[in-house]
């Protein structure tokens, strides 16, 4: 089976500080949660729980997810769908993302539980903006995007 995660979706992942994750509560309700520690390894993705109890008794009832990773500044992104799994003390993986979490955020942070997701479906996610009007690029919406919001590059 072919890799589903190509080189633009790791590009994304890797550069975007904060994705959602959404589970389904108990009562059907949605939850969405914020990940500032998800990340692809081995054609997975991973993030931890640092403070998400509610995330993962949602994924032990019901391992269906859904991943929504957006450049704010490019307006574009990916929805990643998939099964989850909350990763056994010893896995290998649980053991790398606690240390990328721990060099990242530094030591104090809890990494309560480690998730697999293993993607079935990832589907581009792209502002209107690409579509209607003038179209326009990534480079003339990053620029807009950072301006609106106060970013200045880096001399």
């Amino acid at each position: 089976m072919m890799p589903i995660l190509n080189a633009d979706m790791l590009d994304v992942i890797q550069r975007t500080i904060l994705s959602f994750v959404a589970t389904v509560n108990e009562d059907g309700s949605p939850n969405l949660s914020p990940k500032a520690s998800l990340i692809a390894r081995n054609d997975a993705l991973f993030f931890a729980d640092i403070a998400s109890p509610r995330t993962i008794k949602n994924l032990r009832r019901n391992p269906e997810i859904s991943i929504n990773v957006v450049d704010v500044f490019a307006r574009r992104g990916y929805r990643f769908n998939g099964m989850a799994s909350v990763l056994a003390a010893g896995d290998v993986d649980r053991e790398y993302v606690t240390e990328w979490v721990r060099r990242t955020n530094g030591s104090d942070y809890p990494v309560n539980h480690v998730v697999r997701v293993d993607v079935r479906e990832a589907l581009p996610l792209l502002s209107p903006a690409y579509l209607f009007g003038e179209k326009a690029s990534e480079d003339t919406l990053r620029e807009v995007y950072m301006t609106k919001y106060g970013v200045r590059k880096r001399d």
